[in-house]
């Protein structure tokens, strides 16, 4: 079975705002979506851009053409170190290096996607198309983006915002913990924690659109109102909680601290998804902000 999610990935700033969108049809709900989102926000006075990267035909493979020039090891090529070579010399390909501008000037990144958000594009398989994955692959490059000492909540985009907004191509029950596709928070933990937060950005909650294409005209209506008022207030919201990186320590492989552990040892659930400690999953964990979703780290 192959679950239809449209995704949206947007970077907002302060001021300035990217919208990653990756979806073929102009007519498409993912579409009027990032559309919303562009008017919404420009009309706060934020600076919109918008990359398509079906109309800029975004090359998808992270290969040794990503770099001009000779690579330092042609015979064991390596993406990651000789893209940050590349990118510390200035030998990032024309399209990498502009993507990178963008994101750079951002101060919120937003993935609107048919199933995820303010970047746009469908989800296949439960996770992003290749053209979308190829923007995080090619991008979020090695030094850039990331380095083995800044990463989660010590990561290079610590001061940056990041959301997912996404149509879905099943019902919400399908996506409940005990649905047929499996508990959303789950799902999302992937991209909001292996990519979006492992790069520092502070994750705000996910703008869900559940199933559009098989609900009626007027609920696709009140969902696009819906965003456009959670819009106007998303420069202010709070991000989600994720397990800051001093809990763990760097010279026993990453563990959580014993005191840490400790602490939250007769607690019911889990400190996130993924850290869950054998117990129960945190309802919501990834999906609501932590005014509904009690912080666990404290």
């Amino acid at each position: 079975m192959r679950a239809h999610l449209c995704s949206l990935i947007l970077v907002l700033a302060v001021t300035k705002v990217l919208i990653v969108y990756a979806h073929q049809s102009s007519g498409s709900f993912n579409a009027a979506a990032k559309d919303a989102a562009v008017d919404v926000l420009t009309d706060q006075s934020c600076t919109v851009e918008v990359s398509d990267l079906y109309a800029i035909k975004f090359k998808a493979t992270a290969t040794a053409e990503d770099i001009t020039g000779d690579v330092k090891n042609a015979d064991h090529f390596r993406y990651a170190e000789e893209t940050k070579l590349a990118w510390e010399e200035g030998k990032l390909c024309a399209d990498i290096t502009e993507e990178q501008r963008k994101l750079t000037q951002a101060d919120l990144i937003i993935f609107q996607v048919a199933a995820w958000g303010l970047q746009c594009f469908p989800m296949y398989w439960f996770t992003v198309p290749a053209i979308m994955k190829g923007w995080i692959d090619r991008v979020l490059t090695l030094g850039y983006a990331y380095t083995p000492e800044k990463r989660y909540s010590q990561g290079l985009f610590k001061d940056k915002k990041a959301m997912l907004s996404f149509t879905t191509g099943s019902q919400e029950s399908m996506f409940s913990a005990d649905g047929i596709n499996g508990d959303m928070n789950v799902t999302l933990w992937p991209l909001q924690n292996g990519i979006l937060h492992y790069c520092g950005f502070q994750v705000l909650a996910p703008q869900i659109f559940w199933a559009p294409s098989h609900v009626p005209s007027e609920a696709r209506s009140t969902m696009l109102t819906s965003w456009r008022t959670r819009l106007h207030g998303v420069l202010e919201e709070k991000p989600l909680s994720f397990t800051p990186s001093d809990c763990f320590d760097g010279e026993k492989g990453f563990q959580l601290k014993p005191e840490v552990h400790e602490k939250h040892a007769a607690k019911e659930y889990g400190l996130t998804v993924g850290i869950h400690l054998g117990k129960a999953l945190p309802p919501n964990n990834q999906m609501k902000l932590p005014s509904q979703d009690k912080c666990r780290f404290k």
